[in-house]
């Protein structure tokens, strides 16, 4: 096990520093340039000029990558060019609020995706069967920006049930301690504060967690059909076990290897893709960081969170691997 975790580490070098490589060339093949972009259209060739050197964009790409390839092994991101700030002081700040929202979305993600799974495959060809997979068919295809817009115009337009928009209301009074807002009302015994924070989290988390909840839910049926047709589940059934018994007890645990390939997967792309959702529903996380920092040209802001990205993905995957000796201790590493 342990050799099995030393060797995915080491294999990280390769991969982020391939990744550090294709996202700095491609960046600066973005048009615009973000000397302009400070200075503004209408600036000095002096200003612009100035500006290029404080930054080092008057130098050659492969030297500008070697300096930041070489301020990024000693875990310096770089300023960002708009605000002046550290790249990785930004990321963390704005970190808690994705990590939250790909909780938050997983967990319905995988709460209603695998009974739904379970369900249809134990009433397969039925009506259940049927509608349960044409939802999920239909989540699969939702574009999740045009899903967020939906629920901001239903549920906190015309219904007003929910906000549209934000991480807590102006008029709350809240103090931050770890900068995860649901882990700090409570710790603070702020519940007026925790109930807004959850009326805030409903509808983003629910946009950003319609497709893994609809993949989750396909992938739970067809392992559930599987593993339903072994024979063990047949001598259980001779046994005289109750339906019941045999689909929860011994037919769940075995269809969950792909279930849990799959969670891991759309959880790293969720922290990673979390993008469209922050900027519909103006979420002050990486997503909408990332967004700004491209359109302002912030060349440092956006290799930093394409790192940032990449590394949490990879340690996903790394963990979703031990999970499956925790499920089938048969599986070996």
């Amino acid at each position: 096990m342990k050799w099995y975790i030393t060797k995915r580490i080491l294999m990280l070098i390769p991969v982020l520093l391939g990744v550090s490589i294709l996202a700095f060339f491609l960046i600066h093949l973005a048009p615009g340039d973000p000397a302009i972009t400070i200075a503004g259209e209408h600036a000095s060739p002096q200003t612009i000029n100035a500006i290029r050197l404080k930054y080092g964009l008057d130098k050659p790409l492969y030297i500008q990558y070697g300096i930041w390839l070489k301020q990024a092994v000693r875990g310096d991101m770089g300023r960002s060019i708009v605000s002046n700030e550290y790249v990785l002081k930004e990321i963390m700040h704005r970190f808690p609020n994705t990590f939250e929202l790909t909780i938050f979305s997983m967990i319905l993600a995988i709460a209603i995706g695998s009974i739904a799974g379970i369900i249809s495959a134990s009433k397969q060809y039925s009506f259940l069967d049927y509608s349960t997979m044409g939802l999920a068919l239909f989540g699969v295809s939702m574009p999740v920006f045009w899903l967020g817009i939906m629920l901001m115009m239903i549920f906190g337009v015309f219904l007003r049930w929910l906000p549209i928009g934000g991480r807590i209301s102006i008029a709350i009074s809240f103090n931050r301690v770890t900068g995860f807002y649901i882990l700090d009302s409570l710790i603070t015994g702020n519940f007026k504060a925790f109930i807004d924070i959850i009326r805030h989290l409903i509808l983003p988390a629910f946009a950003l967690g319609t497709i893994p909840m609809a993949t989750i839910a396909r992938v739970t049926r067809s392992s559930m059909l599987e593993v339903l047709r072994q024979d063990f589940i047949r001598t259980e059934r001779a046994k005289g076990l109750s339906e019941r018994l045999v689909i929860y007890k011994h037919a769940v645990r075995n269809a969950m290897i792909p279930v849990v390939t799959v969670i891991g997967l759309n959880f790293g792309l969720l922290l990673a893709g979390a993008i469209l959702t922050e900027t519909v529903f103006s979420w002050p996380g990486i997503g909408r960081y990332v967004v700004n920092a491209v359109g302002m040209r912030d060349y440092p802001a956006v290799q930093g969170c394409v790192m940032f990205f990449a590394f949490m993905f990879v340690i996903v995957n790394l963990i979703t691997d031990l999970l499956y000796v925790y499920i089938d201790p048969r599986i070996k590493i």
